[in-house]
């Protein structure tokens, strides 16, 4: 067989990694965590985004915090795409692809206080534990075992991001 053609079959070999979850179980799983990782790209960008633009008093800790949160959310960008892939599914290939599933707003204001950065990023941690909650039902639903184990740490992670962020915007 010619190089060329060679490399043609290769370019349409399917991605498909063997599972042993079902053809239903790996769109509908591998669907939900595609669509949770554009939320978290999403997030994870607004974060970075208040972490640079920060002002005012608490300048400081509030810079720390956003960094630090920040790094925690994009730890969960690959584990998310690889644990896709290895059910067999393909995963976000674009900043357009992300732009199409997320559902976290952006936010271009060329101002935003403090407290409503803060405030902005507690509400969307909760939409994305809410979402994660839905993936892990999907999981739940298909015995995907170790997909909902990696959920419910990442939940775990968001509602402690949730409670610094509360904490953080209460009046003294």
């Amino acid at each position: 067989m010619p190089a060329t053609s060679t490399a043609k079959s290769r370019r349409k070999a399917p991605l498909t990694t063997p599972t042993g979850l079902g053809d239903n179980a790996r769109r509908d799983i591998t669907g939900a965590l595609n669509a949770l990782l554009a939320d978290v790209f999403a997030l994870y960008l607004k974060t970075k985004n208040f972490h640079w633009h920060v002002s005012g008093p608490h300048f400081r800790d509030y810079h720390l915090l956003l960094d630090e949160q920040a790094e925690q959310i994009f730890a969960m960008v690959d584990v998310l795409a690889e644990r896709a892939r290895k059910l067999g599914g393909t995963t976000i290939r674009s900043i357009g692809h992300v732009a199409r599933l997320q559902r976290i707003d952006d936010n271009d204001a060329d101002f935003v206080s403090p407290q409503d950065m803060l405030s902005e990023l507690r509400d969307d941690n909760e939409a994305l534990i809410a979402s994660m909650r839905g993936a892990h039902d999907v999981c739940d639903e298909e015995n995907d075992v170790a997909t909902a184990s990696l959920l419910e740490n990442f939940i775990d992670e968001a509602e402690r991001r949730v409670w610094f962020l509360f904490e953080s915007t209460r009046k003294g």
